[in-house]
């Protein structure tokens, strides 16, 4: 799961608290109590398999709830929903509610011999196999807070241990954010400790989010509720874990790649074999068997949830046929020899009948879900008709781990025809719309103006119709951002929307908007840690950098300016003209206007930070030629993007 933006993380956090009862949150209404009754009338049968197998083989967990770092900042609460008892209340969907009462569980547990898991420190899991005379982690996390947390509880209850080995299953920051709470550079660049990924690891762990990283992580807070506060009117989790931990971000380069299935490695006395899943889940992505324990793990093509096609947060499309494929691919080498299966987010299950129908039913459901989508959108159906029609087949959906707790078939179907007909419907009323805001104020005033628009509203609101209330207000609050009643009742409907989700993200979603629309928003940007920029390519940060490149600044100008990266050895040649910027690795201008010299630390802070030229030339930048051309080039660059609205224009 991708997590966080590489260059920038948006936090955002109210601007200003709502002072009046419209802009407070508001109980479940009767129509949100009787939705959820009735999805708990047709849940299906619950068999005690999951509360089994998150229990099973637990050790302990800290005594100390709290994970903080060296100055006290809070990176982790252990407890922080130990408030959940009994049934769910009326705001919270009950399949969600069983489903979070679940992933709240915390602590070490055994797996298999010689195999355990820390659960609950982070989104994700750690991984921990015992080798011949130090320990072998696989995904350490997000931050290094939370995996130095849960490296102490396994030598406290296991046997300290030097760790011999770091595997990454995948290029998502909380499955490699904590490495360096259980490394550090040294060890990794002696071999001493082997540190392993899946073949073009670094590639996509850097550049994934580096040219959408401002739009990604402002998407991303609303994806996982960043501003919202775990409880019955607030946030349930994520869908596969709880939230993401606080704390430094790392990074250790690996030092050994795989890159077909069937590779082995033996580390520390301790035979693993993988399995190549590219494309799926992460661009870069493995899973590993353990045959000495029996033990396979899944990574996060199999989870306790249906998991995201496309994340809401915004990503590439993922291949959901090349996922299901692959599914199968694991059941034919891998459920035969397994005794248990465990992933990268949620609890193991046991069995090899277990194992099997596990990774069975994850296979059917991407296919069906795949397959259906390709069959209706051929027969003429657009993206909405089709999320609205498709549905799993209850021999698919009633099992438990095909829930929709992360990805829906709703969003995810959209998703698959994005991948294959991309976002154009052919309906040409769509091909060339009025943008949001003028649409908004055409339409309210064509349907007779606010206040027609506001009753109608009302009365579906009352109706207990959310999605048209929803719908109606949107446009209003579009054409009208200041209108008080309209952005009151808009966040009330996403309110009871966000109450019935049965998928973790589409709840915060929504509360997230309802957050937005009562008390405004305020980001604070954060660079982000040192190691993630030292991994980042310079080529793709120029390429990142001319994304900003503001084209009115430059009307009519021609640049040509080199730049000299001292630290790396590196030269890029940058050319502007025609409102583009053009940068080229390795090559230079022959009569450049300017050439930039220094290490690479001063054109980050010139290029991103936007620092004043003489502040940088002070620290050690040296600009040859004409100084103004480099003035120019720095002043046509926006600044780095921080929030931006969501819920209103």
């Amino acid at each position: 799961m991708r997590l966080l933006p590489l260059l920038l993380l948006t936090v955002a956090t109210p601007a200003f608290a709502a002072e009046d009862a419209a802009l407070l949150p508001k109980p479940a209404s009767s129509a949100t109590s009787e939705a959820n009754a009735k999805i708990k009338a047709a849940l299906p049968v619950e068999d005690g398999r999951d509360e089994a197998f998150s229990d099973q083989g637990f050790i302990a967990t800290r005594t100390d709830p709290l994970i903080q770092t060296v100055d006290g900042k809070l990176v982790w609460n252990l407890d922080a929903y130990k408030w959940m008892e009994g049934d769910a209340p009326a705001t919270v969907n009950p399949s969600l509610w069983r489903h979070m009462k679940l992933l709240r569980k915390h602590g070490l547990y055994k797996v298999a011999d010689n195999v355990w898991q820390v659960r609950g420190f982070d989104v994700s899991n750690m991984s921990v196999i015992k080798g011949d005379s130090g320990w072998i982690l696989i995904d350490p996390l997000t931050t290094k807070e939370a995996a130095a947390a849960a490296l102490e509880l396994v030598n406290q209850q296991l046997g300290a241990r030097p760790v011999s080995a770091v595997i990454y299953s995948h290029s998502h920051g909380d499955h490699y954010g904590g490495a360096r709470g259980v490394i550090d550079d040294v060890a990794a660049k002696s071999g001493k400790v082997a540190v392993i990924a899946p073949e073009h690891f670094v590639e996509e762990a850097a550049s994934e989010n580096v040219l959408a990283g401002p739009a990604m992580g402002r998407r991303a807070n609303y994806q996982f509720g960043a501003a919202l506060k775990p409880g019955p009117q607030g946030q349930m989790g994520s869908g596969i874990g709880k939230a993401v931990s606080g704390g430094a971000i790392t990074l250790v380069t690996p030092n050994d790649l795989i890159r077909k299935t069937g590779e082995t490695r033996v580390i520390d006395g301790v035979m693993l074999e993988f399995q190549m899943v590219p494309e799926t889940e992460a661009p870069a992505e493995m899973n590993v068997y353990v045959p000495a324990a029996k033990t396979f793990l899944a990574a996060e093509i199999a989870t306790c949830s249906l998991h995201n096609i496309l994340t809401p947060r915004g990503a590439k499309v993922r291949d959901a046929l090349a996922w299901s494929n692959y599914l199968n691919e694991a059941v034919n080498l891998y459920a035969g020899r397994s005794d248990a299966i465990m992933s990268s987010h949620c609890w193991p299950r046991f069995g090899q009948s277990e194992v099997k129908s596990w990774l069975s039913g994850h296979r059917d459901n991407y296919r069906y879900l795949h397959d259906q989508t390709v069959r209706m959108m051929n027969q003429g159906l657009t993206q909405t008709e089709i999320a609205e029609a498709i549905k799993a087949p209850p021999a698919i959906g009633d099992q438990w781990f095909n829930k929709g707790y992360y990805g829906t078939y709703s969003h995810n179907s959209k998703a698959v025809y994005q991948r294959y007909l991309g976002w154009y419907d052919a309906v040409p009323a769509n091909l060339n719309p009025h943008p949001p805001v003028e649409r908004a104020k055409r339409l309210v005033a064509d349907m007779g103006g606010a206040k027609k628009v506001l009753g109608a509203a009302q009365k579906a609101f009352k109706a207990g119709d959310y999605r048209w209330s929803s719908d109606l207000l949107n446009q209003l609050v579009f054409a009208e951002p200041a209108n008080k009643a309209a952005r009151a009742l808009l966040a009330d409907s996403y309110e009871q929307q966000g109450y019935q989700a049965e998928s973790a993200i589409w709840r915060n979603q929504f509360l997230s908007a309802a957050n937005d629309l009562r008390n405004g928003v305020k980001a604070n940007a954060t660079i982000q840690s040192p190691d993630m920029i030292a991994a980042i390519p310079t080529g793709l940060l120029l390429e990142s950098v001319a994304t900003r490149l503001d084209p009115a600044k430059v009307a009519g100008k021609s640049l040509a300016v080199n730049y000299v990266i001292s630290d790396r050895s590196e030269t890029a040649k940058v050319s502007i003209g025609n409102g583009v910027m053009i940068n080229e690795m390795g090559a230079e201008h022959a009569s450049p206007a300017a050439t930039v010299r220094g290490p690479r630390q001063l054109f980050l802070a010139m290029l991103f930070l936007k620092m004043p030229l003489a502040q940088l030339e002070m620290a050690g930048l040296k600009i040859e030629g004409d100084r103004t051309a480099v003035e120019a080039l720095q002043a046509a660059l926006d600044p780095i993007p921080g929030a931006f609205n969501i819920a209103e224009p």
